[in-house]
């Protein structure tokens, strides 16, 4: 308890900085805006999606690809704070350590949940509409909380194992980019090379976009709701594992 007690003590101390750099919005307001909108009326009409319409379709994706995304800033935040030695003050506190790391992700929840809303909203406003019942609604509001937390522990360990913020750019860019974009997010995965397809269809991205489509527009589950559990219980048990283990090298060096 005391563990989480420090944990949501620094998950506040990182929210209480937006006020005060509201730049740091812009990732998880504007940018899901300008997805939502240039891919709705730009790709939209190019893109067959049989059964739905493309902003069906592609919201549940272009949801699930931003919140992927939102944990960026965790990353750059915690490899700066390990650069310019504010991460050796917290080692002489009082504290969990494990607090620090967990404060990170505890705070990246209300950027998920800033994302989430912003993009519904503009979904709605672009002809977007749920087909399915509110409790399933709600499950994947909760699904897409659940991935996004999960993410954050990634960005965290992406950090941690980087020597400047620029790296831990580049990083993210190598391995996060690639697997938002082999996946069924902008289109079916039967619509690629048979290669691509078969990746497609063992990325996790793509076993929660269609989960998340199951619940929100009642498209064909089969199992992809509860893998898509497993899938986020699973990366946020080991990334949570190596990501306080390499910081609790980190500090004591």
């Amino acid at each position: 308890m005391t563990a989480i007690h420090d944990a949501l003590l620094l998950a506040e101390r990182n929210l209480r900085r937006l006020p005060r750099n509201p730049d740091m919005l812009v990732g998880v307001t504007f940018q899901p805006i300008m997805f939502v909108v240039l891919f709705t009326y730009v790709f939209g009409g190019a893109i067959v999606t049989p059964g739905y319409d493309y902003i069906d379709f592609f919201l549940p994706g272009i949801v699930i690809q931003m919140i992927a995304f939102t944990g960026y800033a965790t990353s750059l935040g915690i490899s700066d704070d390990l650069r310019k030695g504010l991460i050796d003050r917290f080692r002489s506190l009082p504290i969990a350590r494990s607090a620090v790391i967990a404060g990170r992700t505890f705070s990246d929840i209300a950027m998920n949940v800033i994302a989430l809303a912003t993009m519904v909203i503009v979904g709605f406003i672009v002809g977007f509409n749920f087909s399915s019942t509110a409790g399933e609604i709600v499950a994947g509001f909760a699904l897409v909380l659940l991935f996004g937390y999960a993410m954050s522990w990634v960005y965290a360990f992406i950090g941690l194992i980087s020597s400047t913020p620029e790296s831990a750019s580049a990083l993210i860019t190598i391995i996060i980019f690639p697997l938002t974009f082999v996946s069924s997010v902008y289109v079916p995965t039967k619509s690629m090379p048979q290669v691509l397809e078969a990746i497609a269809n063992v990325n996790p991205i793509t076993t929660i976009v269609d989960a998340l489509r199951a619940l929100w527009l009642g498209a064909p589950a089969g199992t992809d709701i509860w893998v898509g559990l497993i899938w986020c219980a699973g990366i946020t048990a080991v990334f949570s594992v190596l990501a306080t283990a390499r910081y609790r090298r980190t500090v004591a060096r």
